[in-house]
């Protein structure tokens, strides 16, 4: 059975390893920054609003969504590296007085409550080993008529290989990936009523076959910089083809729901 503390620690380790910027870029989730203006505009995100970034990783979204939309972004982030690229990246972009960024939890997050118009939290609801609490804490930190974005990994329509539910798939973002109507239930037990979803199953697709051409390409050009992060680099390409393969059969897919706190 895996402990919830280390699952999470060993989530924040896994993106906070550079060889994982090597495989995935910029952005660590399906769509990249594109989808993540697409969410900003479903939740009606507008300027002067004010928004966290839950699980905020090393920070692009919280930037572009400032720099872009004339917001202020709290991100939350419990990996010490990426929380330190994260800042790093922001002064660095001139972006320090509209970003900033706090160690914590996603089922405890350090911000008060009933202050935020928008919750965002992209490819990393699946990863919480306790959903409830983090929808609690979402509509917590919301204002009465506030809104949460997610997007994020589904398993629907079938039983994931043994494979796929893993550890390393787990912090890949398949091992605990709830359907589309799971999400809508955990946010509606937190009192958030879904009131847009939208399915972009060839986001993930893209992502899959993005992983596994960069890694064939690193395997050629960068094979000892992977060795010493502990990527294994057959077995990445092995759970790139199940992956596929569960993509292609409707099995795993990506969808986007934004829901609202009563006001």
């Amino acid at each position: 059975m895996i402990n919830a503390e280390e699952l999470k620690a060993c989530c924040a380790a896994a993106y906070g390893n550079d060889a994982v910027a090597m495989v995935l870029g910029e952005s660590y989730h399906p769509g990249g920054l594109q989808l993540s203006r697409r969410l900003a505009e479903r939740t009606g995100l507008r300027s002067g609003h004010r928004v966290v970034d839950v699980a905020s990783g090393r920070g692009s979204s919280a930037r572009m969504l400032a720099a872009d939309y004339d917001v202020t972004v709290d991100g939350v982030e419990l990996g010490e590296d990426a929380l330190r690229t994260a800042r790093d990246e922001t002064e660095r972009a001139g972006l320090r007085a509209k970003v900033r960024f706090h160690a914590g939890d996603a089922e405890s997050l350090p911000l008060p409550g009933a202050t935020f118009d928008v919750v965002m939290c992209e490819c990393a609801l699946c990863t919480f080993p306790d959903k409830p609490s983090a929808a609690t804490e979402f509509a917590r930190v919301l204002r009465p008529g506030g809104r949460v974005g997610i997007s994020d990994v589904t398993v629907s329509g079938g039983e994931l290989g043994d494979e796929l539910a893993t550890l390393g798939a787990w912090v890949a973002c398949l091992a605990d990936a709830r359907s589309p109507e799971g999400y809508r239930e955990i946010l509606a037990q937190a009192g958030l009523a879904v009131v847009h979803t939208e399915r972009h199953d060839d986001a993930i697709r893209r992502m899959v076959e993005q992983i596994d051409a960069r890694i064939r390409l690193l395997r050629m050009t960068s094979f000892g910089q992977l060795h010493r992060a502990g990527v294994d680099v057959d077995a990445v390409l092995r759970s790139c083809a199940l992956a596929r393969e569960a993509v292609s059969d409707g099995v795993i897919g990506y969808a986007l729901l934004v829901a609202e706190k009563p006001g």
